[in-house]
């Protein structure tokens, strides 16, 4: 799967713990949209990671599947739902050829903008394959806002990707992605070293017609 950040990046920094994404709760934007009655059904977490949104979205009762393609972090996944004791599924799995499903509610937290355009083009193609028609899909990536880190996107960028056939994009807006400054990214936020900031993000809506 090609992405526009290497593979073993992504390994090492769950085997490290040092994954800048890696908050330990999840994404504030994520527990609003739920707040706001944004989910139901079927749920899929793609690019799951160390697996907060599964198992919050497990906890409260909601069937959902966890994938990511990197074995470390369903390792660290797994883990993390057993400490809290919740029975979350996760599974090592390659978004751009996703089975299961049909799901109602796809949540993507900081994985579409890993992907560079032709693989931007599979993921949305393999979502649409395992949503059921009316489903929605949120994606949740990190905006070309200063100030910011890792790997940013612009806005047309989505609106590209959701404007093919078999979509509706519902809606971009600006929110906040929570990550871990450290070194000099700390320095650009006037923060600690490890701390926690606030980077901006879009959040995109879109409905798999």
């Amino acid at each position: 799967m090609q992405t526009s950040v290497d593979r073993s990046v992504f390994d090492a920094a769950y085997e490290e713990n040092t994954a800048p994404w890696v908050i330990g709760e999840p994404q504030p934007a994520i527990v609003e949209l739920e707040k706001a009655g944004g989910i139901s059904g079927a749920v899929l977490d793609p690019g799951c990671g160390a697996g907060e949104h599964t198992i919050l979205l497990t906890e409260l009762g909601y069937d959902v599947q966890g994938v990511d393609f990197s074995a470390p972090a369903i390792e660290k996944a797994r883990a993390n739902a057993a400490d809290q004791r919740v029975d979350a599924r996760f599974d090592v799995a390659d978004a751009l050829q996703l089975t299961g499903g049909p799901y109602d509610t796809v949540v993507d937290s900081a994985l579409f903008h890993v992907f560079g355009p032709e693989d931007r083009e599979k993921y949305v193609r393999s979502l649409h394959g395992v949503c059921r028609p009316g489903a929605t899909v949120y994606v949740l990536a990190l905006a070309d806002v200063e100030p910011g880190f890792g790997p940013r996107i612009p806005e047309a960028v989505l609106r590209d990707a959701f404007a093919g056939e078999g979509w509706r994009l519902e809606e971009i807006r600006l929110t906040t992605y929570r990550g871990v400054a450290r070194g000099e990214r700390a320095a650009v936020f006037e923060a600690e070293d490890g701390a926690h900031v606030d980077v901006p993000a879009w959040l995109a809506t879109a409905t798999r017609i």
